[in-house]
């Protein structure tokens, strides 16, 4: 027996998107009744709705391709698979604030409070509680996220990804785009825009399911991200 916990946002038309990014659309692309030469009916049946929106959008995880110009040949479907379904931990951050950073410190406290251990391989979610107090807020840009330190302290745990809640794994114009490249420089990745983090706190390793979509030269992907318990 297991537990399947979703670590995923819903995809919806006016959902928040980092600064930049595609805003998401979804229509209906054809429907029962039009397949069905139906033409008075007052109710439409979608059979196939029509999706724009970009790679990094709601919970997503991002290709090595995306971090810098020089890694663009290792797109998201280069990736191995292995990097996708790992053992996990998640660590208990909640008492940072706004625009606060994460540094190697917090995380060896953290650690050393939760009795676990990083082992190479992992996937690393860290708990904020960002997206409870702030999904949807003006203040929701505004998470904190780890320094480029932390960053590069992960990395050399042999990782292979950190997730956060917020729409960027440091930082906005801190230290966002150092994380990205340490990241590249690594060869480790991170997921964004995790939810139910909290229903993962105290409950030791679990095994950590991010798998992408296979798109030809991606820089990343949407993925419906679950941690896994066995009873």
């Amino acid at each position: 027996m297991f537990e399947i916990i979703d670590l995923s946002q819903e995809i919806y038309p006016g959902m928040p998107v980092f600064p930049g990014m595609p805003e998401v659309e979804i229509s209906v692309h054809a429907s029962h009744e039009q397949w069905d030469g139906i033409e008075d009916s007052d109710v439409v049946s979608p059979a196939v709705n029509r999706l724009v929106m970009g790679e990094h959008t709601g919970t997503h995880v991002d290709a090595i391709n995306h971090m810098a110009r020089q890694y663009r040949g290792q797109s998201i479907d280069t990736m191995p698979l292995a990097m996708f379904y790992t053992e996990g931990i998640c660590l208990d951050l909640s008492d940072k604030g706004m625009r606060e950073l994460i540094e190697p410190a917090d995380l060896e406290r953290t650690l050393s409070r939760a009795a676990l251990e990083i082992k190479p391989g992992d996937t690393v979610l860290l708990y904020t509680d960002h997206y409870r107090r702030a999904f949807g807020r003006a203040d929701w840009y505004d998470g904190p996220g780890i320094s480029g330190s932390a960053a590069r302290w992960l990395g050399k745990q042999q990782i292979a990804a950190f997730g956060v809640e917020t729409m960027a794994p440091g930082v906005r114009h801190v230290s966002n785009k150092e994380v990205h490249q340490i990241c590249g420089e690594l060869g480790f990745t991170h997921y964004e825009n995790l939810i139910n983090l909290h229903r993962l706190i105290g409950r030791g390793r679990f095994r950590f399911i991010g798998l992408p979509l296979k798109i030809r030269g991606g820089t990343g992907s949407p993925v419906r991200a679950v941690a896994v318990f066995e009873r």
